[in-house]
């Protein structure tokens, strides 16, 4: 690996670390940034370049786990969190699994009609556009006083139609926190509930999509492209970490409408100036 390709992957990582957990779509901002700047695909192969761009969220995701490990022990059963109750309600597995299972599904189904056709710019901004009236939407039309306050306190019910929600972020752009932050805050949750709840679904949807998409590449992933993966992985899980407890404590105050408006002004831009 040269210092150009090691100077992209550790961009793309910070791209990915910096975006994956704000509702503005991590996946739609890497390909912007590669599409007009760097052409990974150009230095590997389209599909190792997509590959890349799934699997080095693992980062991401890792830094949550770090991030949130009391809450995966807790779902565990081998931590309590605070103020937690032995009788009161508590965030288990088969929730967060009831959550997972929508898009979970089509995301197997639809695979590789996704990289095939979705992974382009032109596609990314009309997913900028669509989730951002949907945040838009929660944020004007959600319940005054959310009736839950916590991840604890998330029903069956709601986990289940914030995963049928989830299944909108399979288009690039449209953003996984973005479409289940806002499905949660629709049905009642407080935006930090809902970006909770969020988290801790990313984890194994996002692993079961990086091994998937592994899985579908191995044969063209060659033995020079691991250390493109290797500094990609890295920089997002370091980015990640310094973004991720900044994003809790913002999203509470200033609620989905300025992530939207930057949404909107980002695929304008787009559209205008390049396409």
């Amino acid at each position: 690996m040269n210092l150009w390709e090691a100077f992209v992957a550790l961009i793309l990582g910070l791209v990915e670390g910096l975006t994956e957990f704000a509702p503005v779509s991590s996946t739609g901002h890497m390909i912007i940034v590669d599409d007009f700047l760097f052409q990974s695909k150009d230095i590997f192969s389209p599909s190792v370049a997509n590959t890349f761009k799934i699997v080095i969220q693992l980062g991401s995701i890792l830094a949550v786990v770090v991030l949130m490990w009391d809450r995966f022990m807790n779902l565990l059963g081998l931590k309590k969190m605070p103020g937690q109750t032995s009788s009161g309600p508590r965030l288990n597995l088969l929730q967060v699994f009831v959550g997972l299972v929508p898009a979970g599904i089509l995301g197997v189904l639809f695979d590789d009609y996704i990289d095939e056709y979705l992974f382009s710019t032109k596609t990314v901004v009309v997913g900028l556009v669509l989730g951002a009236v949907l945040m838009l939407a929660a944020d004007w039309f959600r319940p005054r006083r959310p009736k839950t306050e916590t991840a604890d306190q998330i029903t069956y019910k709601q986990a289940f139609l914030v995963g049928l929600v989830q299944c909108l972020s399979l288009w690039p752009g449209f953003s996984r926190s973005g479409s289940t932050i806002s499905g949660g805050v629709l049905l009642g949750m407080s935006h930090r509930a809902a970006a909770d709840f969020t988290f801790i679904m990313a984890v194994p949807i996002m692993a079961g999509a990086s091994f998937l998409s592994l899985l579908k590449s191995w044969d063209s992933i060659t033995m020079d492209a691991i250390p493109f993966f290797v500094v990609g992985f890295i920089s997002a899980f370091v980015f990640a970490l310094l973004s991720i407890r900044f994003f809790l404590k913002l999203i509470n105050r200033i609620k989905l409408v300025p992530f939207a408006i930057y949404r909107l002004v980002l695929a304008a831009i787009i559209y205008f100036v390049f396409l």
